[in-house]
Formats: structure tokens, C-alpha cells, sequence
């Protein structure tokens, strides 16, 4: 067996995320890869170019050959395939819910006025949905950077509270900072938060590609299938408030999607389900349901969606 040459990026979670990964795949080595994502946390993810700033590098050295396999949070990955790349392995999902970080109350007994950060356009639209009257304020930086705002000594700089993925504060372990849990029947996360994504060349060895796919988990690939081909087919990008859940239970894959409007004054939900069985393409077939639905309900209206009627 030779060793496993694992690409990740270089910040704490990843690295911490990608370390639990290597652990299943035998003799390895972890390198780390620096992100353009990575390297400027001052300008707004969407102004950078969206989620996929923090996965090409990481692609660059997977093709120069440099790394055997790389490892992704699922939900930063583009929708649209990569050339000579293979998604190999989809592992068991972690919790796909968001977290309130607060040294105070939790979300619903916050002050009117109290200042709440979040880098993404769909939490900051769920945070003005549930609280019109919070000060959602914009923010980027690795987890510490962003839980160290809840204690700042610079009253400019301190916040009521952060909304963060559950999972990445789990690996992390700094789940003693998180106030509640947001449950997703009413607070719906990114198009699979909490998934994690293997990727190989297509012309990997048989022994990397058999490696890697053993951590395959299906129901969390057919979930996250589901939920990104709801973005894939909304032509929704990073700065396009969606949020998706998708699970499979008692045989029958179910998938709900919400869009909302940037401010959070409104939102269109649709939800379907199939039996995976009775189809080549269950999570496509079933996100292309849900998209055409939330269109026809007018989400192109509502927020900075497209797709093809």
C-alpha cells in the first residue's frame, strides 16, 4: 500500500476536518495548500469570485500531481464538474445545522439593536426573517476570529453573537461556545453544510480510488446530490440566499428548498420527494422538481437566482 498524499487547505478546520478523513485511509501524509479565500479575509466571499475561491488551488495540485486526494467541504465545491477530476467519496454527514454563538441570550431574547455577524447572505436573510430589528453585521475570518468578536475589547468590533455551522465548531471543538442549535425545519442550511467531499483524478490508481471510496456514505451523497442540484439548477451562487435539506428515510429520499429574499422580507419554499429506486438520477430528477417549483413561484424575482424555464 503506498502512502496517500492528502491535499487540504491550510486553516484550522480544514486541516482538523481533513486529519479525522486520513485517519480511515491508511499510511498518509497531509499537505496543506493555501487558498486565495484563505490568504484575503478582507474582501466579501461573493466579490471574490464565490465558495470555489477555497477549492481551486486544491484542484491544481490534485492535476499537477502533487496530491493524491483532496479534501473538501462539500458545500464550497462548484456545482458545475471540474475537467479530470472525479468525486470519489461523499463520508457520513456531521450535523447540517447552524449555531447561535452568544456570551448572552440566545437569538429569540436578543436585545432589539443587538449586533449579530454572519458572512452569508442566507443566514444574514434568515437572521432579519426571525429578528427584522437585529444589526446583521457582515464578517469573514477563520472560526476564532470570528467567536473572538463576542469578547473584543473594541466596542466596534464586539458582537451579540455569530451564527456558525455546527459542524466545522464539532471538529474544531469549541461546541461549549454555541448558545442553541437552529433546527433545520425552521432554519434550513446551505445545500450540503456538514457533508464533506473526496475528489481523485479520473486517472487515479486502483489502489487511491479504492481507498477513498470506501469512505463513501450514500444516503449523505444522495442528500447532497439533491441539495446542490437545487443551486445547480436555480443558477444560484454563493451570494444567493438558498437553503436545502434533503434526507432519506424509510426508503423515500425527500428534499425541501427555501429561497429568500436578500432582506429577508419574504420566501418561497417547495419540497418533493421520490423513491430513488425509480430513477437513473433520483437526487437530479428531484432537485430539478423542486427548482422548477420555486421558479414558478416566482424565486427569480425574489433573489439573485436564474435558470432556464
Amino acid at each position: 500500500m503506498s502512502r496517500l498524499r492528502i491535499g487540504t487547505r491550510a486553516s484550522a478546520l480544514a486541516t482538523a476536518q481533513t486529519a479525522q478523513i486520513a485517519a480511515r485511509l491508511g499510511d498518509h501524509e497531509i499537505v496543506t495548500i493555501s487558498s486565495e479565500g484563505d490568504r484575503d479575509q478582507a474582501t466579501a466571499l461573493a466579490s471574490l469570485g464565490g465558495a470555489g475561491v477555497f477549492v481551486s488551488n486544491l484542484r491544481d495540485a490534485l492535476l499537477a500531481g502533487d496530491v493524491d486526494v483532496v479534501v473538501h467541504s462539500y458545500k464550497d465545491l462548484p456545482t458545475a464538474t471540474a475537467e479530470g477530476i472525479e468525486l470519489v467519496a461523499v463520508p457520513k454527514r456531521a450535523d447540517a445545522r447552524d449555531a447561535f454563538c452568544s456570551t448572552g441570550p440566545r437569538l429569540a431574547d436578543l436585545a432589539p439593536g443587538a449586533r449579530v455577524g454572519t458572512g452569508s447572505p442566507r443566514r444574514r436573510a434568515q437572521l432579519l426573517a426571525a429578528r427584522p430589528d437585529l444589526d446583521v453585521v457582515a464578517i469573514r475570518g477563520n472560526v476564532d476570529t470570528r467567536l473572538g468578536r463576542l469578547t473584543s475589547d473594541d466596542p466596534e468590533r464586539r458582537l451579540d453573537g455569530v451564527v456558525l455551522a455546527a459542524a466545522g465548531l464539532d471538529r474544531l471543538g469549541r461546541t461549549g461556545e454555541v448558545r442553541e442549535l437552529l433546527e433545520l425545519a425552521s432554519w434550513p442550511t446551505a445545500p450540503a453544510q456538514g457533508a464533506l467531499a473526496l475528489e481523485i483524478r479520473r486517472d487515479a490508481s486502483a489502489d487511491v480510488r479504492r481507498r477513498a471510496a470506501k469512505l463513501d456514505h450514500r444516503p449523505t451523497r444522495l442528500a447532497a446530490a439533491a441539495e446542490r442540484g437545487v443551486l445547480a439548477r436555480l443558477e444560484a451562487g454563493c451570494a444567493a440566499p438558498v437553503a436545502a435539506t434533503a434526507l432519506l428515510e424509510d426508503g423515500l429520499l425527500f428534499l425541501t428548498a427555501t429561497v429568500y429574499a436578500l432582506d429577508g422580507s419574504d420566501s418561497i419554499t417547495a419540497s418533493h420527494a421520490a423513491y430513488p429506486e425509480d430513477s437513473a438520477d433520483p437526487a437530479g430528477e428531484l432537485a430539478g422538481r423542486v427548482a422548477q417549483e420555486l421558479l414558478d413561484l416566482g424565486a427569480a424575482e425574489l433573489a439573485p437566482v436564474g435558470g432556464d424555464r
